[in-house]
């Protein structure tokens, strides 16, 4: 419906505003060119949250701007006044707390959120949160008689009675003992604590042997505080780097960003966001890069992950941002991003695993077949190599938990026409179950859209059965996105939605069935080919040889001798010969 005016937009860089019927903006969103980002949401295949804003659409605007630069700081601003609800607020006002060693004639610590209103005091963080600066900032206070008091006093204050201030107020302290002090203290929030393990390890010492156990115990105390601050707050990372590390994963419509903050080549901080999305990861990393660092400092450089634009952010930030290519740097994202994917698998395992789950789903289902049964439910998916090798793996769930001994594998005749396949493989499933008596489904799933459905009804309408019939299709990303019911309408599910992770995970479990039998036919062709081609080597000596090795990789790995335990010496020199040539394509 917005075909014309699709055509007459702009490929230049900016932001459009998608408008519902009531003339709200509920999605703002940048592009490079501005007439083919907006034309891909009325074309295409999408996941089920862009799917529901694009069906809400009623017209939308766009703003032209010199530079994708412009796009990007622009598109945040415009999310801010609009807070359109199908896009991602990123912003998280708290601000992280760090220690601060003041600029004074006899230095304090203090935990502060605020760097600039002293730039002449040295800071150390941001830590993960004020208890965690409060606790290093109370060991550190213990440890050290450093001053307390944020006004000197004319006298000494409890402080100094308790052994816990020299007392710089009433007495002349030589500066290099303070000096001293305030140096052993900035090693220890650099990361370094050996200074303080040993001055305590020898009192420890002193302690036991005036039999002071008591002070002994104190001062074991304060050693496993200097470790348990150590372990919790300081992870070594390479160098001495001053940096910020995001990574960024998705599935089932759910984005998940992690971000490491490195500070003196110390990780010290972790940062995580999670929420569902209809934008792209790029897109979505770049939005929230932006927002975050508007209340964040910005460190010396930023390392992203090869989806991102680093050129642009560093120009929108002004800070170095870096795509690493190799080394501890591109580990560091590496690490971010697995740590992302695994707050999704969490998120989504966690879902799966609570009580209700298996009934709240199946209960939809029924709801959706409009039918009384659905416990046993049947899933089919075809796997083959540009036609070789086709076979098909049916996977069977019963009350929503796989049944791994009814799960069947089939070879077929069919090459490189998924269609027929399913035929064949869906004939030969049910005419075996009518013919022998045994359980039939009570839905038949498989693995695709409408012309895998349109199959699997035709096979049906033979066999003058009436089981409901559902396909599962993917979005690009390859994950389920909707079921086909056999109407062929596609239902579009959402990031939660107890069906559609169900259909999820069976789609995974079908589909690892189903590729693992192909391998490993693929992987008997290959070795009796191989094996064929050496000289001395029948089919009974080929049969002795993997019945004793029990696969190729382990006769490819067997020396001479091993060998020989099987074959002729001269036929096992010939084979080891053979494989030696032959080892790159093995």
């Amino acid at each position: 419906m917005f075909k014309e005016k699709i055509s007459s937009l702009p490929l230049a860089p900016g932001c459009y505003l998608m408008k519902n019927r009531d003339n709200e903006v509920i999605y703002v969103g940048k592009a490079k060119k501005l007439k083919n980002r907006v034309s891909s949401y009325f074309t295409g295949v999408h996941n089920g949250k862009t799917q529901k804003m694009v069906s809400q659409v009623a017209d939308f605007d766009i703003i032209v701007t010199s530079s994708e630069k412009e796009a990007l700081l622009l598109e945040i601003n415009l999310i801010k006044e609009h807070r359109p609800r199908f896009n991602i607020m990123f912003m998280d006002d708290k601000s992280y707390p760090y220690i601060k060693i003041s600029n004074e004639p006899y230095p304090r610590l203090q935990v502060v959120r605020d760097r600039k209103k002293d730039k002449k005091a040295k800071y150390f963080g941001p830590y993960p949160d004020a208890k965690a600066a409060r606790d290093t900032m109370a060991l550190l206070n213990d440890l050290y008689p450093i001053r307390k008091c944020k006004t000197m006093p004319k006298k000494v204050c409890l402080y100094y009675h308790i052994h816990q201030c020299v007392g710089p107020c009433q007495f002349k302290i030589d500066e290099d003992v303070y000096e001293g002090m305030m140096n052993e203290i900035v090693s220890f929030l650099s990361g370094d604590n050996k200074a303080q393990i040993r001055k305590l390890e020898q009192q420890l010492k002193e302690a036991v042997s005036l039999l002071e156990f008591e002070k002994a115990a104190d001062i074991r105390d304060k050693m496993k505080a200097i470790e348990h601050i150590s372990e919790h707050v300081f992870v070594q990372a390479s160098g001495r780097s001053n940096q910020d590390v995001f990574g960024i994963a998705s599935k089932h419509g759910v984005v998940a960003i992690v971000g490491f903050m490195v500070r003196e080549g110390k990780l010290i901080e972790k940062t995580t966001y999670m929420k569902s999305t209809i934008e792209d990861d790029a897109d979505a990393l770049s939005s929230y890069l932006i927002q975050y660092y508007q209340s964040q400092p910005k460190p010396k450089e930023v390392l992203l992950p090869e989806i991102i634009d680093a050129p642009l952010i560093s120009e929108v930030l002004s800070v170095k941002a870096i795509v690493p290519q190799r080394g501890d740097k591109l580990k560091l994202v590496a690490m971010a991003s697995e740590n992302a994917g695994t707050m999704l698998d969490v998120k989504f395992d966690s879902l799966m695993k609570r009580e209700d789950f298996e009934v709240r789903a199946l209960s939809s289902l029924k709801e959706l077949l409009h039918v009384d049964s659905v416990d046993r439910i049947e899933l089919f998916d075809n796997s083959h190599t540009s036609g070789s090798f086709t076979v098909a793996g049916m996977v069977v769930f019963e009350d929503g938990k796989p049944k791994r001994s009814d799960y069947r594998k089939y070879r077929l005749h069919q090459e490189n026409n998924d269609v027929e396949s399913m035929k064949e493989v869906l004939y030969r499933r049910l005419v075996r179950g009518l013919k022998e008596k045994t359980r039939m489904p009570d839905v038949i799933v498989v693995d695709g859209g409408a012309l895998q459905v349109s199959a699997a009804l035709e096979i049906r309408q033979m066999l003058h059965l009436t089981m409901p019939v559902v396909g599962l299709v993917k979005d690009s990303k390859h994950q389920t996105r909707g079921i086909v019911l056999e109407s062929l309408e596609i239902i579009e599910g959402i990031a939660d939605d107890p069906l559609m992770l169900l259909f999820a995970s069976m789609q995974d479990e079908v589909h690892r069935f189903a590729i693992s039998y192909h391998r490993q036919l693929r992987s008997k062709a290959m070795t009796r080919s191989l094996l064929d081609e050496v000289e001395g080597i029948g089919p009974k000596r080929k049969k002795e040889l993997l019945a004793h090795f029990g696969s190729l990789r382990a006769i490819k790995e067997a020396d001479v001798d091993a060998l020989s335990e099987v074959l002729p010496r001269a036929v096992a020199q010939n084979l080891k010969e053979f494989l030696e040539r032959m080892k790159e394509e093995l």
